[in-house]
């Protein structure tokens, strides 16, 4: 699997909401009429039904990935528009009371019929229709196979063209004409959330259920797309010269031509992908909902100006005026909301915090570059973010490699791995342990990967009764989990089941952090059993899947003994650390530590020669001592046994030795010699302050542990910064 990018679809939205505007100020208008026809009747009309095929696409993707409450997931998305139509609503109140629109008789189904069709105002009909629209489609595929709902779709969008551009094929036959003029009594017009947005929506649901198109068939597409354009460009002809010297005036919104050329123009940007753009994504809203107000407001500017003649009559100007306007206010109102947002979401000022994590971003990434340099461009980074990402935050750590094209994950449990797919997660997510039978059912929602633990377990897998997607894995002399290589048979059985789907084959290093010359040897011996039993599997005609065995220490130490295979496991390295301090590596490169942890001083006091600190008295001061109290204790992963190991932390760049008891919430240390200590200074526990660092490795070899195992405990209320 790949990482799903989609900049092309970003960019495009724009560029429609441009398109939009173009609809409404016809900026070749004052210099020749039949080009701002070209322009504004035909070319720009492919823009708003290209942002019901991209909702539909992203909203029917999003219902596919998360396999749990789709109905909730509708209910979230119609909420969530309508919040956005009410919105609208309010900011074109004063517009339309101006304008004269709140006039005249208003009962209960006017009004109705002007929320669900109208849009309150001219563009707003948008809105509605999308929800109606979605609502539609949903419904539909709830009973309906996807070329069915494509069927029924088109024939609605085949009746919405009887009441816009051909509206003279229906006026030429009775029945026909009564049901587009009943139509019109109710809605106003066919394009609306029941006949013209299905269509397009349900286009984006099938493209959102299938295989993303390959660039290699990107060329066929813009001619798809180019003779389409083609095509509408001549529908539209031909029916603008239809309508001459009749009383009928064309519509020009909806054509036959109109549906492929948006659905090959949808193809083209899928093809093209290119990295996400979120800024032109956000903007286009904005510019939808804004820019007839901006029309309006440079209007009233000329008017008052005097300027018509330049800011309204010449109407490639006007244009000009209302598209910079438009992106101008926009971009201001995206601004006032971040500002407005952050404040209310963003967490407190550090010098507030009780204790918190910094983690480097910039770190991690150049973590990730320094180990695939390492590797072969075919070879595949598997991010290894169990143990809440080793203490970092699974989900952002990982929706950080995602953007770093890591589209491959491995966490030790399903409710790991279920974490990661409901924050939106894409790509392989491999459970590296085992899961039990009743939470077999959550794998496959999660469309997760199970690892095969043994032979029997893949029995139990396979009469779990339904397909599974999974990575075997075999022992060769970790002796933890995995088939045992020497068992050919249980082996090779645990591929002939018809459930277990094998993407992948893999095997766990024992010694591969040492140099020393036995463990060396054994290394090469368990990579030697991984290939013979790979070469036993592939002679019996079976499938292996991805193959990868090297974990951080292998990376680093067997990057050049082909070992890499399909694909390696990252997990401390990618952290920027090694398990131990003292380990010696042959890669040379630069890992950079992600985390630092830090906390409050709370209170600083004074305590005479001979008085005692701490539970049970356990500090005694041999001289005068001043005393500083933190915000942070083994409840939040500080090791209790540093005091007894010469522990120590940094206050203003220098060091101060850790004191008494370590308690769940708080600690003691020695300040005497570090003038101007105050409440509210900060504390690194883990990381640099000045010219001095303390590394895990350091905290690490003071306790006698190893570096994962002091990060992954690093408690769940210690507040994650990612900077």
């Amino acid at each position: 699997m790949t990482k799903e990018r989609y900049g092309g679809i970003d960019l495009f939205k724009f560029f429609a909401a441009i398109l939009v505007i173009t609809i409404h100020t016809g900026p070749l208008l004052s210099y020749n009429s039949r080009a701002d026809f070209l322009l504004t009747s035909l070319a720009a009309r492919i823009a708003v039904p290209f942002f019901f095929m991209a909702s539909g696409y992203f909203f029917f993707h999003k219902i596919k990935n998360e396999q749990g409450n789709q109905t909730k997931l509708l209910r979230q998305f119609l909420q969530r528009t309508g919040i956005l139509y009410a919105i609208c609503i309010l900011i074109y109140l004063p517009v339309n009371a101006y304008a004269g629109h709140l006039t005249g008789a208003w009962n209960l189904p006017i009004l109705i019929k002007s929320l669900l069709f109208g849009g309150t105002f001219y563009h707003l009909w948008y809105l509605p229709a999308l929800m109606i629209g979605v609502a539609i489609v949903y419904g539909l595929r709830s009973f309906l196979r996807e070329p069915y709902v494509i069927i029924v779709t088109l024939l609605l969008y085949l009746a919405a063209l009887l009441g816009d551009n051909y509206y003279s094929l229906a006026a030429e036959n009775q029945a026909l004409q009564n049901m587009v003029q009943h139509v019109y009594g109710i809605m106003d017009s066919t394009r609306n959330g029941i006949f013209f947005a299905p269509l397009f929506i349900a286009l984006g649901s099938l493209e959102a259920n299938r295989r993303k198109p390959k660039r290699s068939a990107l060329h066929s597409y813009i001619l798809l797309f180019g003779i389409s354009m083609a095509v509408l460009f001549l529908e539209g002809l031909l029916l603008q010269r239809s309508f001459a010297g009749t009383a009928i005036a064309p519509f020009n919104d909806m054509y036959a031509a109109l549906v492929p050329a948006v659905f090959f123009l949808f193809l083209i940007l899928l093809a093209g992908r290119g990295r996400e753009h979120k800024w032109p994504r956000r903007l286009s809203t904005w510019i939808y909902v804004l820019h007839p107000a901006v029309i309006v407001g440079v209007r009233g500017i000329a008017k008052l100006t005097g300027l018509e003649a330049i800011l309204i009559e010449d109407s490639l100007v006007h244009f000009a005026s209302v598209v910079i306007l438009s992106v101008a206010v926009s971009l201001l109102g995206i601004k006032i909301l971040d500002v407005y947002k952050k404040e209310r979401t963003s967490p407190l000022p550090r010098g507030k915090e009780r204790a918190w994590a910094e983690i480097s971003i910039a770190n991690l990434l150049h973590n990730v570059r320094q180990l695939q340099s390492l590797l072969p461009r075919s070879t595949a980074l598997t991010a290894v973010v169990k143990a809440n990402a080793y203490g970092h935050g699974s989900v952002e750590i990982a929706k950080e490699l995602q953007k770093a094209d890591i589209h491959s994950f491995a966490v030790a449990s399903v409710d790991e791995g279920v974490a990661l797919r409901r924050s939106g997660l894409k790509g392989e997510i491999l459970i590296l342990g085992f899961t039990p039978t009743h939470r077999l059912d959550d794998v496959r929602r999660y469309k997760l990967v199970q690892t095969v633990v043994s032979a029997a377990d893949a029995e139990r897998l396979q009469e779990f009764g339904k397909p599974l997607r999974v990575h075997i894995k075999i022992d060769t002399g970790l002796h933890r989990l995995g088939e045992p290589y020497s068992n050919t048979e249980g082996i090779l059985s645990m591929y002939r089941h018809s459930r277990l789907h094998v993407a992948g084959t893999f095997s766990h290093l024992a010694a591969a952090d040492s140099l020393e010359a036995d463990d060396l040897a054994f290394t090469r011996l368990q990579f030697e059993r991984f290939q013979h039993t790979v070469s036993q599997i592939r002679a019996a005609g079976l499938k292996t899947g991805r193959l990868h065995l090297l974990n951080s220490s292998g990376i680093l130490n067997y990057y050049d003994a082909g070992m890499q295979l399909d694909g390696v496991r990252s997990g401390i390295a990618l952290y920027g650390l090694l398990s131990k301090e003292t380990d010696r590596v042959r890669a040379d490169i630069d890992l950079r530590p992600v985390m630092s942890l830090k906390a409050n001083v709370t209170r600083v006091q004074r305590i005479h020669a001979g008085e005692p600190a701490g539970y049970n008295r356990s500090f005694l001061a041999e001289r005068d001592t001043s005393i500083a109290t933190l915000s942070i204790g083994y409840a939040d992963g500080i090791p209790r046994e540093l005091p007894e190991k010469g522990g120590s932390v940094l206050i203003r760049g220098r060091r101060a030795r850790i004191l008494a008891t370590i308690t769940m919430d708080q600690m003691l240390v020695d300040v005497t010699g570090i003038p101007g200590v105050q409440q509210g200074d900060t504390v690194t526990l883990l990381g640099r302050d000045g010219n001095d660092e303390i590394t895990a490795g350091e905290i690490a070899e003071w306790t006698g542990t190893i570096t994962n195992e002091l990060l992954s405990t690093v408690g769940a209320r210690v507040t994650r910064i990612y900077q």
